[in-house]
């Protein structure tokens, strides 16, 4: 029973660290820098945030999809044990966690998009400059993620 728990705790602080630091770099860093620092500074600074939110969401990266299968293997073991019939018998949990899995997939092609191929572009005058490329389609779809997570606790108990 300390596995589970212990797993699906790794699972969700990972998930907390990852889209609370693509939150903060939405929310707080790059609108705070384009009031305060000159136009050609916001690109070195914010890189600079960058290159270490990004090794740090890689390794959560690995541990979320390992954290994650783990977890599929627990919830598959309470619902054949609730219904008699496993997490393939079960639709609505399978349409949402294959929509979770979609945004996760997504989220991940953001990612390696922005390791991949990081421009070096600056912005045009009145653009702004995203720290992280996509940044917002970014932070929403880890949004949905999360909600799709609660709907999957819920839907095998």
């Amino acid at each position: 029973m300390l596995i589970p728990i212990l797993n699906h705790w790794v699972h969700l602080v990972s998930a907390v660290i990852w889209i609370g630091g693509l939150a903060f770099l939405v929310m707080a860093v790059t609108p705070g820098l384009q009031k305060a620092v000159a136009k050609d500074q916001i690109k070195p600074i914010t890189d600079a945030f960058y290159q270490h939110y990004k090794k740090v969401a890689g390794i959560l990266l690995v541990v979320l999809l390992f954290t994650g299968g783990i977890n599929v293997h627990y919830v598959n073991q309470v619902i054949t044990s609730q219904t008699g019939a496993g997490m393939q018998h079960h639709a609505k949990y399978l349409i949402v966690f294959c929509v979770k899995l979609l945004l996760v997939l997504g989220l991940l092609t953001l990612f390696l998009y922005t390791v991949i191929f990081k421009s070096d572009d600056y912005a045009e005058e009145g653009e702004s400059y995203e720290a992280i490329p996509f940044q917002h389609a970014a932070l929403w779809m880890g949004f949905f993620i999360i909600l799709c997570a609660a709907a999957m606790k819920h839907l095998h108990q």
